[in-house]
């Protein structure tokens, strides 16, 4: 594998016009890293998407899980999320996400072996923990295969990974927790492999077990095909000539990024993004299984994974339609998600609060196309308005806030507001019924189970739709970043 290299000044004048290596290596590096990206995020998800039955075998309520899914993971994620960005930018950024995927993908397996709920916090923790150095040295290499004026497409192809990943934890991990344990030790006997498995007693083992190994393990081959077969780049090879190449402590680059208000608009705009929809994706299965009565495997299958795949086109179609209204207008790249989250809310709201099943696919689809085409944004800014030497700090600092806001207090939010309106519930349906009753009591008559399931569903409901309108204050965020981004953007005109 290559090493570090630094582009010297005047040796490449025509990176920021070409890109570094040829176009068709350029797009077979943007598509392992999307592939790892899509990995980081089916591992992420997977836990979303066996929720409920996680949920009933811990008898969490709605605000323990939020905290599992959520404050613990994202502590951890902006805790390493630094220090692993700045060696990033010192370092090779090949062998780092390498290491880092092999960590993440281990931490997953063993998720479907956690004997309590300590047990899976901890390995949701380890998870967080290789997750933290993915994303910041992705974005500082594509910064330097790409030149300025491809970034929006590139880092919006790259950023889809976060959409096809839950379309795969959706159809790899709905069915899989669907299945009985025994089925499954069935099956490994039947092509052969039941011979490494003989001690254990398939029976016995829940559907979201397996899962958690069956799609955490392989991550360990992505990891040696990116090592393989991905060059380290010269730092800075794709920047206009004359852009500083030299590396930054970590208080020269926090200095650059302070004095850009466009980044900081934005991150704060990302953020309450990420609020809303960590906080609807770690409740979405949960929501379809209360309200509209389906089970894991139909909530993955039928909404989960097609609503991600939708989310991935909008994540697509918001880098695109940004590339092509840059022509006319620099400030599109913060305006074209400022405008889609407005449009989102409405339709997020309407699915979720609807009492029509057939009406929740097209309205959730509508509001998920919206929403996602912001990504490749945040990226594109975050990297845009800093010099190459500091692009993955930047992107740390941006994932930092995003994780603390967004992953740490989204699905906090949610589980709390769940508790408190399903309590509500109760007491509007004239029950003396509570909520500690309705998750732990033992003498539930059918009657009872009922009250307790509708009041938990519309408790979710209610939450959900009130979460979904911090989406108003992000697009203002957005807007505001769109009145400084041509004053901060490095590649002027490029």
């Amino acid at each position: 594998m290559s090493t570090v290299t630094q582009a010297p000044t005047g040796s490449v004048p025509d990176g920021h016009l070409t890109g570094f290596g040829t176009k068709r290596y350029r797009s077979y590096v943007l598509i392992v890293l999307m592939v790892v990206y899509t990995l980081n995020f089916i591992d992420r998800t997977l836990i979303a998407v066996v929720a409920q039955p996680i949920i009933e075998s811990f008898s969490l309520t709605d605000k323990q899980w939020g905290l599992l899914y959520g404050p613990p993971f994202a502590l951890f994620y902006a805790a390493m999320g630094l220090p692993i960005a700045m060696w990033a930018d010192r370092s090779n950024r090949v062998k780092i996400i390498t290491m880092c995927i092999i960590l993440w993908s281990i931490m997953t397996a063993l998720c479907g072996i956690a004997a309590g709920f300590a047990m899976l916090l901890l390995f949701r923790t380890g998870v967080a923990i290789g997750e933290a150095g993915g994303t910041p040295p992705a974005n500082s290499i594509i910064g330097d295969y790409y030149k300025p004026i491809s970034r929006s497409t590139a880092l919006g192809i790259y950023s889809m990974g976060v959409t096809l990943g839950s379309v795969l934890a959706n159809l790899f991990g709905g069915p899989i927790a669907q299945m009985q344990g025994a089925d499954f030790g069935a099956w490994i006997g039947s092509i052969g492999l039941g011979g490494l498995f003989g001690g254990l007693d398939w029976a016995n083992i829940e559907g979201w077990r397996i899962a958690f190994v069956v799609v955490g393990l392989p991550g360990v081959l992505i990891a040696a095909l990116l090592l393989l077969t991905v060059k380290e780049p010269p730092r800075g090879y794709s920047d206009p000539p004359g852009t500083v190449k030299h590396d930054a402590t970590f208080m020269d680059a926090f200095r650059e990024i302070w004095s850009k208000p466009t980044f900081w608009w934005m991150a704060i705009g990302a953020s309450f993004i990420a609020f809303v929809g960590y906080g609807i994706a770690s409740f979405q299965a949960p929501f379809l299984q209360r309200v509209h009565d389906l089970d894991v495997g139909a909530a993955a299958l039928q909404y989960g994974a097609p609503l991600s795949a939708l989310a991935a086109l909008g994540t697509f179609l918001g880098g695109y339609i940004t590339e092509k209204a840059s022509v006319r207008s620099q400030r599109a790249v913060a305006l074209v998600p400022a405008i889609g989250l407005v449009i989102a809310v409405p339709f997020y709201c309407m699915a979720l609060l609807t009492s029509s099943l057939e009406l929740v696919f097209p309205f959730m689809a509508i509001g998920a196309m919206c929403h996602y085409a912001y990504l490749g944004a945040q990226y594109n800014i975050a990297s845009s308005v800093v010099t190459s030497r500091s692009r993955a700090t930047a992107v740390a600092v941006l994932l930092i806030l995003v994780s603390i806001i967004g992953n740490g207090i989204g699905p906090l939010f949610v589980g709390f507001f769940s508790d408190m309106f399903m309590s509500g519930a109760l007491v509007d349906a004239g029950s003396d019924l509570t909520l500690a009753t309705c998750k732990t009591g033992t003498d539930l008559t059918d009657a009872m189970k009922a009250v307790c399931t509708t009041a938990s569903g519309e408790g979710l409901r209610k939450s959900l739709a009130l979460t979904s309108l911090w989406f108003l204050f992000a697009a203002f965020c957005f807007y505001m970043s769109s009145r400084t981004l041509k004053r901060d953007f490095i590649a002027k005109g490029a």
